[in-house]
């Protein structure tokens, strides 16, 4: 799965997070797409989406639990659903 990578990797236990802003991966509460050149970035976003959902997919069919969080999402509720994915991992 070329030039894809996860954002933060717990190997041992085999959690991946990834934090997805809101333009480049299709937010629907903040995601927007730009007026200029609009096709040609609809397909852009839509194969963003597109391509997350295959990595999401190829690393759950390796054995690993997906973490996927909004960057807008706020830090402390995120870091505690990644404690307790960890928590329910060990």
């Amino acid at each position: 799965m070329a030039r894809r990578s996860i954002d933060i990797a717990f190997t041992r236990v085999k959690v991946a997070v990834f934090v997805d802003g809101c333009f480049w991966h299709g937010c629907p509460e903040h995601g927007t797409h730009p007026r200029s050149n609009s096709d040609w970035w609809d397909a852009k976003l839509q194969r963003n989406a597109v391509r997350d959902v295959e990595t999401t997919r190829h690393l759950e069919d390796a054995g690993w639990t997906v973490l996927r969080f909004w960057e807008h999402e706020e830090p402390h509720a995120a870091s505690d659903r990644i404690c307790a994915t960890l928590s329910g991992s060990l």
